[in-house]
């Protein structure tokens, strides 16, 4: 029966530590980069795990690897559940592919049971949802949403100048269905928080609401190389200089709008490396987020009135391209309170929240009924070889998941 179907813990986590050997890090990490050997290696794996499920998979032309699970009633869309594969280059072992894992026990679970939804179940990887080699991220779910352009990214290209299209075909995965030709009834994603907020309240599950506003862009500050003993302070059109005031600039823009609002500049380069010369040329990548779109907009204007007053002052030239804007996303009320009946259904303490990062559920949002489940990991780490969390909150999430696609599957 359906209340009392349970998912195997010990299975789970064997997958888990399994699929961690696909790009595995000295430090325990793992780096499984988009469209890798390493993403190729796990994608193998998947597919081989899914035929052993009896999962008929589909695959579009994005490399999003769909795997299905039918249904009693052959009309009845399929709800779907899943998360990415891909890892940041310094990575962890449950960074999005426990949402993968958890939906595959899931299905497993009601194959060990004889269970029969009415709707199909399909489970999915999307591709290239973390951007680190290919910008923006989410890319798949954004392509498949409509949101993103598939030939965007098929030309888009690597720090090495490897072209996404060409790499998808290389290792294999590109697919033939059409990019947003397949729908659902339903999505829902398990992910770990990578806040410290469960962990530090002693929180087992959050019930995610919504999910905060991204605008990511990148810039390039131009000033004049020149010789650092013989340039007088005055004299100097010094990029890095201004470089660092405009990383204070997004860390002050982000303090004014605070508790919600973060900032950050991730990546830097400066130009041309040499001690005793001044920088004259200074690459950036950065970032701004918040749960409202009209503050969103409002720090961005912000930003562009710091860099103009910089640029003026040193003086200094700074472009700015955007590289990506989404804006706040909320949750269909009907997943949230589907997953929050889990929780309820299993005695876990609970927490509403608002996703800080960004998943591939902000984009399938905007075509059907969405929700997401977050567990605690230790120390709110993230983005990081050292991410980790415990066998007993990866249960306690995948039995979420399952009950979750059960009571949908009874109510959509």
């Amino acid at each position: 029966m359906a209340t009392n179907l349970t998912i195997n813990s010990e299975r789970l986590w064997d997958t888990l530590m399994d699929t961690a050997q696909y790009g595995a890090t000295p430090k325990g990490g793992v780096r499984r980069l988009t469209l890798s050997d390493e993403d190729r290696m796990v994608r193998d794996w998947f597919t081989k795990a899914c035929e052993a499920a009896g999962l008929t998979l589909a695959i579009d032309t994005m490399g999003n690897m769909f795997a299905t699970r039918p249904g009693t009633d052959p009309n009845a869309p399929p709800i779907a559940v899943g998360s990415h594969l891909d890892t940041q280059p310094a990575g962890g072992k449950f960074d999005g592919i426990l949402g993968v894992l958890a939906g595959l026990e899931a299905i497993r679970t009601l194959n060990d049971a004889g269970y029969q939804t009415t709707h199909p179940i399909t489970l999915i990887n999307w591709t290239n949802e973390e951007g680190a080699r290919y910008a923006p991220g989410m890319s798949g779910s954004g392509v498949y949403s409509g949101e993103l352009t598939y030939e965007q990214m098929m030309s888009s290209a690597d720090k090495d100048g490897a072209v996404f299209g060409e790499e998808l075909e290389r290792i294999g995965y590109k697919g033939t269905e059409p990019v947003g030709e397949r729908k659902f009834a339903a999505f829902v994603e398990l992910h770990i928080e990578q806040g410290p907020i469960l962990e530090a309240e002693e929180i087992q599950i959050g019930v995610v609401e919504g999910g905060q506003g991204l605008y990511w862009f990148d810039g390039t500050v131009a000033g004049r190389d020149s010789h650092a003993g013989t340039t007088p302070m005055t004299h100097r059109r010094d990029a890095m200089m201004a470089l660092a005031e405009l990383a204070l600039a997004i860390e002050e823009i982000a303090l004014a709008n605070a508790p919600a609002a973060v900032g950050t500049m991730g990546e830097v380069a400066v130009l041309p490396g040499s001690r005793n010369t001044i920088p004259g040329t200074a690459t950036f990548r950065a970032e701004l987020r918040h749960p409202d779109g009209a503050t969103l907009t409002a720090m961005a204007e912000a930003l562009d009135a710091k860099i103009a007053e910089i640029a003026a002052r040193r003086p200094v030239d700074i472009t700015l391209d955007m590289r990506w804007r989404k804006d706040p996303v909320t949750f269909d009320p009907r997943v949230v309170e589907a997953v929050a009946a889990a929780v309820e259904k299993h005695g876990l303490t609970s927490k509403r929240m608002i996703s800080g990062a960004g998943h591939d559920a902000f984009y399938v949002a905007s075509l059907c009924p969405t929700g997401m489940i977050f567990i605690p990991c230790w120390e709110g780490i993230s983005h990081n070889e050292e991410e980790s969390a415990t066998q007993v909150d990866c249960a306690a999430g995948a039995q979420v998941v399952l009950d979750t696609l059960v009571r949908l599957d009874e109510t959509l």
